[in-house]
This record gives C-alpha cells, sequence and structure tokens, in this order.
C-alpha cells in the first residue's frame, strides 16, 4: 500500500509538471520579453562565469597577501590588458599573415591536395589497396565541401553567438568584475532559497558544484594550452607550414570534448599533405603523441579524480548537446551535466538520509 501511495504521488507530481508545461505554452507571449533579455545576456554572461572561474584563484591568492580585493581585480585587469597589448604587438602580425596566406593559397592548396591523392591512388604499394574505378580525388573533394559546408554554418553560429559584440565587449567586463568582487557571497545568497532544515545540505552542494565547475573550466585551459606548446613544437621540427594558425585553430577547438580533436587534425594533416606524404604522416604522429601525452600525462595531473566522467559518456553528451543546441551545446553539455549529477547525488543521498531517520524515530506514546 505504501508502495502503491508513492507511486501515485510521483504521478500526480508529473502530471502537474506537465500541466504547467502545457499552460506556460498557452501565454507564452508572457515569456517573450524574459527569453529577449536572456539572450541578449547569455554571452557576456557564458563569458564572465567561464573567467570568474580561470581568475578567481588569482584573486584569492592576492586577497590572502593582505591585498585588497577590489584593488587586485585592477591590478588582475591591467596585467591581462598588458598580454592583450603584447599580443596584438607580437603575435597577431605573424597569425594575421599566415591567415592571408592561407586564404590566398586556398585554390593552390585544393591543387596540391588533387596532385598528392592522384600520386598515391598511382603507387604500385597503395593502388592495389584501393577498390577498381574509384576516384579517390573527387571523393575527397566532395568530402571536403561538405566538411567546408559544416564548418561555415558552425562558424555561422558562432558569428551570431557573438552578434551583439558591442554588448558584450560593455558588459562582459563589469559583470566579471563583480562576480569577482563577490566572491563567495552569491553562493551564500543562493542558500537563502533553500528551506531552513536543508539549508546546510544546499550550501554543500553548491560548494561541490562550484568546485567543480572551478577544476573543470581551469583544467581544461592548462591541459589545452599544454597540448597547444606540444603540437607547435612538433610542428616547427617537422617544418609544417601555418604551423602557429594551426596550433591555435587546434587549441580552441579542443574546447570542444571528443569532436574538436577531430576537427582540429583535418586541416593539419591536409596541409601536411600539401608538402608531401610523408609531412602528412609525421604531422599526425605528433598530433597523437601530443593527445596521448595530453590524455595520460597533462590530464591526469591536472583533473586528477575530480572529472569523473567515462569517455562512451563524453561521446554520447557531446551528441546530444551538439544537436540540441549546436556549438552552444557543444561546450556547455558537460559543465550541466557534472551540475545535473551532483544534484542527483545530492538528492539521493539526503532522500536516503530522511529515510533512515524516519525508520529510526520512534512512534509518539
Amino acid at each position: 500500500m505504501i508502495k502503491l501511495n508513492v507511486f501515485i504521488r510521483v504521478c500526480i507530481a508529473v502530471l502537474l509538471v506537465l500541466g504547467i508545461i502545457y499552460l506556460s505554452s498557452l501565454v507564452s507571449f508572457i515569456f517573450t520579453p524574459l527569453l529577449s533579455l536572456f539572450s541578449i545576456i547569455l554571452t557576456p554572461l557564458l563569458l564572465s562565469g567561464f573567467f570568474y572561474y580561470l581568475m578567481r584563484p588569482l584573486i584569492d591568492y592576492l586577497e590572502g597577501k593582505k591585498l585588497n580585493r577590489t584593488l587586485a581585480i585592477l591590478l588582475l585587469y591591467l596585467v591581462i590588458s598588458l598580454l592583450l597589448a603584447v599580443f596584438f604587438i607580437g603575435v597577431w602580425p605573424s597569425l594575421k599573415s599566415q591567415v592571408m596566406n592561407l586564404v590566398h593559397n586556398a585554390p593552390a592548396i585544393f591543387a596540391g591536395i588533387n596532385e598528392q591523392l592522384e600520386k598515391l591512388s598511382d603507387n604500385e604499394y597503395i593502388a592495389p589497396l584501393l577498390p577498381a574505378n574509384t576516384d579517390i580525388s573527387g571523393q575527397v573533394t566532395e568530402f571536403l565541401n561538405k566538411g567546408f559546408n559544416v564548418i561555415s554554418s558552425s562558424v555561422s553560429g558562432l558569428f551570431t553567438f557573438f552578434s551583439d559584440f558591442a554588448i558584450v565587449l560593455i558588459t562582459f567586463p563589469i559583470m566579471l568584475f563583480y562576480m569577482l568582487k563577490e566572491g563567495g557571497k552569491f553562493k551564500n545568497r543562493l542558500v537563502w532559497f533553500f528551506p531552513s532544515r536543508y539549508k546546510e545540505d544546499g550550501r554543500s552542494m553548491l560548494g561541490d558544484i562550484d568546485q567543480a565547475l572551478s577544476n573543470f573550466i581551469v583544467g581544461r585551459v592548462i591541459v589545452n594550452l599544454a597540448l597547444g606548446v606540444l603540437m607547435y613544437i612538433g610542428f616547427l621540427i617537422i617544418g609544417l607550414p601555418y604551423a602557429l594558425l594551426l596550433t591555435v585553430v587546434a587549441v580552441i577547438l579542443n574546447f570542444f570534448p571528443v569532436i574538436g580533436a577531430i576537427l582540429s587534425s583535418i586541416p593539419i594533416v591536409i596541409i601536411g599533405l600539401i608538402e608531401s606524404p610523408a609531412t602528412a604522416i609525421w604531422s599526425l604522429v605528433i598530433i597523437l603523441a601530443a593527445q596521448q601525452v595530453q590524455d595520460n600525462l597533462i590530464a591526469p595531473y591536472v583533473f586528477g579524480k575530480k572529472l569523473d566522467i567515462h569517455p562512451l559518456t563524453t561521446i554520447i553528451l557531446v551528441l546530444v548537446g551538439g544537436d540540441i543546441a549546436g556549438i552552444v551545446g557543444f561546450l556547455l553539455v558537460i559543465p550541466i551535466y557534472m551540475i545535473v549529477k551532483i544534484v542527483g547525488v545530492k538528492s539521493y543521498e539526503l532522500y536516503i538520509r530522511t529515510r533512515k531517520n524516519r525508520e529510526e524515530t520512534p512512534p509518539p506514546a
């Protein structure tokens, strides 16, 4: 009877939730201004959250050295401004030159790809492995065109994501400043919404979420930068053209779990193939070696056991997130999964503890 009552209560709760969703859809015009406001502040909010977790350890360290927190934030802003100035003076001209050369040489690149593929198809060792009457050049060209279409759509989605650049440029530093200034006070304000008897559990749950997001973001940045350094050194050794540009692209794409490593490898191998098949092979060897160093040496040291997500789970999450929300889904699916997992585990632990306490409490006389 008790199990039946629990089942009925769960069904009623589900029906109530579905009813609320249905009624909300009937008055969707009420939520339109809220959705519009949310879409405007989404980009600066995400950027602020990312850099908040990235910069907070430095701010906490400086505050621990008896430096005023506001002054520490302004000092870090000054350092970042100087680093950006160094980047635009020292690195950007070379990077821009490589981008312009790549765009200018695009027809020659496609011609070089076709030439190398024809040589491979005529090779006495490779030709027997290929099916008869196979047009490798045509198939690869078709594949590249499809790839460029996918990349173009993704890039257009990214530009849409950052379309309101003026709003981002104005609001992002201000939001980040107040987030850094408040520090852990924001968590305490969220705890206020929990019922009195669950405040301590809420504080523990929010602390776990905060720590998980911090470890993930800081760790991901460190791991990607280390991967970029390894790849750039390897590309310089083999003399790969556009080494700096390809490394920057690889570092950015590796923020997308699983799929980023695959997408970043394609242009690297293509540029290497234009030079020679040996360069393409060595490029692939460098990518695989850098990935192995990242996955087996750097990532375990940085993350430890804190990022407990199975690789198969990561692949499924990335596919689902990308299908639902595109490029934003690729970026946010892992942090959202981590938050949901922590909330679920904490809620289950609270349920078990509450149930155990009820069973141990003697009935009134």
